[in-house]
């Protein structure tokens, strides 16, 4: 995808902040956030409103949810690093707001390198992928999240597989977003471990 060959993440969300967006939406890219040497990288779908609007990955109701799960399991959230499949923001205008819109197989595609790079600078001892487009961009093919949650492997990486937060917030029922943040914490607790 680029000739170039970036020998730092500094220097890597360089280009990609130069580089036009390749989906429709927003004109500017939200960055990777962590430390170089995070033991664990967190891979969402893309931005959302709020993370394109403050800049930052994970910082809008499911990033919070994702940021709580986190702390929950003990997992230091100063020492991981967040990004995105897709690095802006997708979305269609519905009058003053903002609908976010999925990427398709195509777009993910054209935004794999960029992962694979950031990946690859980190070197992380697990990369989670957080629901089926994260996975998707890992994996290099369609994956079943609910089949395939837990861990796994992406081109020989070690990996965990589990549901994008806003799974949780978009549950039908109160029982089930409960049970569902029960189990999202469960699998946090075992990236923990797995990372440790």
């Amino acid at each position: 995808m680029s000739e170039q060959d970036p020998k730092s993440l500094a220097e890597l969300n360089r280009a990609i902040a130069e580089a036009p967006p390749y989906v429709k939406g927003s004109d500017h890219a939200v960055l990777g956030e962590g430390p170089a040497d995070a033991a664990i990288v967190f891979v969402g779908e893309q931005p959302g409103d709020q993370e394109d609007v403050q800049g930052r990955p994970f910082v809008g109701p499911a990033g919070q949810l994702l940021r709580r799960a986190i702390a929950e399991a003990g997992i230091d959230g100063d020492d991981v690093y967040f990004t995105n499949a897709v690095k802006h923001f997708k979305f269609e205008r519905r009058g003053k707001r903002r609908i976010h819109q999925s990427p398709t197989t195509g777009e993910i595609k054209h935004y794999r390198w960029w992962l694979e790079k950031e990946l690859e600078l980190i070197k992380p001892k697990l990369t989670v992928a957080l629901g089926a487009s994260a996975a998707r961009a890992l994996a290099g093919k369609s994956v079943s999240v609910m089949r395939e949650r837990g861990q796994t492997r992406f081109a020989g990486r070690p990996g965990y597989v589990t549901v994008h937060p806003s799974y949780l917030l978009r549950m039908p029922d109160d029982t089930a977003r409960r049970q569902g943040y029960k189990d999202f914490v469960a699998d946090m607790r075992r990236i923990r471990k797995i990372a440790a």
